[in-house]
């Protein structure tokens, strides 16, 4: 049955392969477990006396809470779908719940900080340089994820019409718009790219020898220039995510229209971006009234 869970996982929920594999460790660790402290011989059998027993297991081992969770939902989602295939009588996840996390507010870089970054920076005039100085300025210009960055395609981009459609997570495609200064400089990129390349690859952004651009790559090249300009611990493609929409939020963007952008299923995911209009709003309060102090 976990194989019938994992190819509905791919084939009717269509999550990515990595999401998926990410489930099969999940299980796979989960029966190990039941299999070797209560010689249950598959999960379907587990009762929940054993998955609060694994829980207990896995903090021991130091775990963090957010990793944990995490199995304990593939768990869950898995019980749910044998309720639904009637393979069991009753789901023993139900009483489970998920550990307690600390709530933490998304990392961004400041305004001025950015400007820094894309007006005073100076990046090398070859292909590289130019394709370093694009990338930063499309994942903060568009919010994109890294995996949707690297699998952007030559047809997805139409600089006419100052667009590009992303496939996010879940395979749907979204359009998102293109700035205008950033439409002018992909221009030219794609005019540098096909002079550096007699026969590039279809995905856009590719390595110094043409080929498609691997994740590692991006990160170490986010990592490096937003030290330039920030002292802050965390550097990753995903905090210029975290940048775009709260910038948007601070300029007085839709919460609605961010959600979109961003390609979130709800909003709930989006709402974590108020928490730091807020803490911005209570600062400009305690620098500006009178009273505040």
């Amino acid at each position: 049955m976990v194989d019938s869970f994992l190819s509905y996982l791919k084939n009717e929920k269509r999550l990515s392969s990595h999401t998926v594999i990410a489930y099969q460790n999940d299980l796979t660790q989960f029966t190990a477990f039941i299999s070797t402290t209560f010689e249950t011989e598959s999960p379907e059998e587990a009762t929940f006396k054993e998955i609060r027993s694994w829980i207990v297991h896995l903090s021991n081992q130091k775990l963090a809470n957010t990793s944990i969770n995490r199995k304990i939902a593939s768990v869950k989602a898995y019980f749910s779908f044998l309720l639904r295939k009637k393979k069991i009588d009753k789901n023993p996840t139900l009483r489970i719940q998920s550990l307690k996390t600390p709530s933490k507010l998304p990392v961004f870089i400041a305004e001025s900080n950015m400007e820094r970054l894309l007006d005073d920076i100076e990046f090398t005039k070859n292909y590289a340089g130019l394709r370093d100085q694009i990338i930063l300025e499309f994942l903060y210009g568009t919010g994109i994820r890294l995996a949707e960055l690297i699998h952007i395609k030559s047809a997805d981009l139409d600089l006419f019409g100052s667009k590009v459609s992303v496939l996010g997570k879940r395979n749907k495609y979204r359009i998102i718009p293109i700035p205008a200064k950033l439409r002018l400089k992909l221009t030219s990129f794609m005019d540098k790219r096909s002079s550096e390349f007699q026969e590039p690859d279809d995905f856009i952004f590719l390595t110094d020898k043409g080929k498609k651009l691997y994740p590692v790559c991006v990160q170490r090249l986010v990592k490096r220039y937003l030290s330039l300009v920030s002292t802050q611990t965390k550097k990753s493609p995903h905090v210029l995510r975290h940048t775009f929409a709260t910038h948007l939020l601070n300029k007085g963007a839709d919460l609605n229209a961010i959600k979109e952008l961003l390609g979130h299923v709800s909003l709930s995911a989006t709402q974590i971006y108020t928490h730091n209009s807020i803490e911005q709003l209570k600062n400009i309060h305690k620098q500006a009234h009178p009273k505040a102090g």
